[in-house]
């Protein structure tokens, strides 16, 4: 059975005859097997829908590597937790890097759904630092009482999020149905009162010529949680968050009213997730300001929030780059470093979240 009749039968089988679009998107992106980022084609690099910080530039990884040894300096027995560690990348460039500075964590964990992925990245181990493999563990879940840092690249914006729908006199959520053999829209009021509540201050913030005209968004139920779940994990030590979004005021501003939701199909990006189902990304943007209040309240203190360019250029980016090279390799790390860094690019968009437990440490954010 393919995704596309898995998802329909989900639906026609439903008493409603429809479901939340956080659950679609959900099933399109992770059911095993058979969803984006769970089959055996690869999204992620050249050869995929998009490309990560990490897949740009070893710059940005040994950027990150940077700040995660201060952190372990720290500490007695710190290690690294990555979430959805992509390809591998962001992993083996850090492990080599701290490997010269002598300074390589006695573990460095990966907790990954995809088992593709899983596969990707021993891969890239065995190629490219096999004699570090021993480091590398994989998790099915958080380790109770971590000690060290959690690296989260890209993975809040994957999760699966609510999409609302506000007019002047109408809150709905939006579903997803299925008919004559294609996904489609419905829209109908929100059930669950916690997720009402939350859409209803958010339209109590838009002016209500705004609402008359019709404003969509998103609510990412999943951060509460998740964030609850590293807190609970973490005994001491940093979480890093890289991801692009932005804070609350901003994100539901006004002139964005079609939302943040985005799709990527083979290098091309546009808003139509109800297509190309299994074979295209779903991304939201982040809601900073969400996942800072979560953090507050389940014991994570927050040391900082900036801009993915300052973020590189204060841990050390421009001194990494300036390292004895030939003409081309010289002109290469420019790019990479105007990719990572310029506003129009990743710059701006991207931003840098830390977050901290028992310990007496400030980061580069």
């Amino acid at each position: 059975m393919s995704l596309h009749e898995r998802i329909a039968a989900t639906i026609l089988n439903h008493p409603e005859k429809c479901i939340p679009f956080s659950d679609f998107m959900r099933l399109a992106l992770y059911t095993p097997e058979l969803g984006y980022y769970c089959r055996a084609q690869l999204p992620i690099g050249k050869e995929g829908d998009f490309v990560t910080a990490p897949e740009i530039s070893p710059l940005f990884s040994q950027c990150v590597a940077r700040q995660v040894q201060s952190i372990l300096a720290t500490l007695a027995e710190g290690r690294i937790l990555e979430f959805g560690a992509g390809l591998g990348t962001l992993a083996c460039d850090m492990l080599l890097y701290l490997e010269k500075e002598q300074a390589l964590p006695a573990e460095y964990c990966i907790l990954e759904l995809s088992a593709s992925l899983k596969q990707a990245q021993h891969a890239q181990f065995e190629k490219r630092c096999p004699h570090l493999l021993s480091r590398i563990q994989w998790l099915e879940a958080l380790p109770q009482a971590f000690s060290g840092v959690i690296l989260a690249n890209e993975v809040l914006d994957a999760m699966p999020v609510e999409l609302i729908k506000f007019s002047d006199t109408e809150l709905e959520q939006a579903y997803v149905s299925y008919e004559e053999s294609h996904f489609k829209w419905h829209y109908q009021a929100i059930a669950d009162p916690i997720l009402e509540q939350e859409a209803r201050a958010i339209a109590a913030t838009l002016p209500l010529e705004i609402l008359k005209k019709g404003y969509l968004t998103e609510i990412n139920p999943h951060i509460v949680p998740w964030i609850h779940s590293v807190s609970d994990c973490l005994k001491q030590g940093v979480v890093l968050i890289f991801d692009y979004g932005f804070l609350q005021q901003e994100y539901y501003h006004p002139d964005r009213a079609q939302g943040t939701l985005m799709c990527h199909y083979r290098h091309q990006a546009h808003d139509n997730p109800l297509i190309h189902v299994g074979e295209q990304d779903i991304t939201a943007h982040v809601n900073f300001s969400a996942v800072i209040e979560a953090a507050e309240k389940s014991g994570l203190v927050v040391d900082g929030y900036t801009p993915q360019a300052h973020f590189l250029l204060s841990v050390g980016l421009l001194e990494l780059a300036s390292q004895p090279t030939d003409t081309i390799e010289q002109y290469q790390l420019a790019q990479q470093i105007k990719y990572l860094t310029l506003p129009s690019e990743m710059g701006e968009l991207f931003k840098v979240l830390a977050l901290k437990k028992n310990i007496a440490y400030t980061c580069n954010t």
